[in-house]
């Protein structure tokens, strides 16, 4: 772990390195969010299944990460006001991205990294939709604790998939003016 001392590091975010990023000493307490960042997040930057972005306090150590892909909805699984309220189109699928994964080290709990790793990731898919289409960040809460924890960002529950919640591209961009 790196050395601390009285003041906090400054972070940044930046692409998986295999070389660079120490991995193996990530630890965020969730078992599958470890083995997902230990065993399979390079296979899946390899594949182009997912894209990785760590948070570093010095480039090596890993604080948090988060995983982003491109990702469909089906309308009918939105809640009826939100669809009508966004005018969606009636396409069997709309096209949208994917929060697939986001831990924060318990090395670093405590500190706000969750919500700079979220703002990140909304800001980067935001960007993106520009240049490939998406009307929405989804996102499948592992527990509880992480479905309040997108609830408080103003995500939304999605009728019949307990845990699935959403934000639509035009509520980032209002937070990204």
């Amino acid at each position: 772990m790196p050395d601390l001392g009285q003041s906090r590091p400054e972070f940044s975010i930046q692409p998986l390195d295999r070389v660079r990023h120490n991995r193996a000493a990530f630890s965020c307490g969730v078992e599958a969010l470890d083995n997902y960042l230990k065993k399979q997040a390079n296979q899946d930057l390899e594949k182009r299944v997912a894209a990785v972005f760590i948070l570093t306090p010095d480039g090596r150590t890993i604080a948090g990460f988060y995983t982003l892909s491109q990702y469909s909805i089906i309308p009918e699984h939105l809640p009826v006001e939100v669809v009508r309220e966004l005018r969606l189109p009636k396409y069997r699928e709309l096209p949208a991205t994917l929060l697939g994964r986001l831990a924060v080290s318990n090395f670093f709990k405590g500190q706000g990294l969750g919500k700079i790793l979220l703002v990140d990731a909304l800001e980067r898919a935001l960007h993106h939709s520009r240049f490939v289409a998406s009307i929405a960040v989804v996102v499948d809460a592992k527990d509880e604790d992480a479905k309040a924890f997108y609830l408080r960002y103003n995500f939304i529950a999605t009728p019949g998939h307990s845990n699935r919640l959403f934000l639509p591209m035009s509520t980032v961009a209002r937070m990204f003016p």
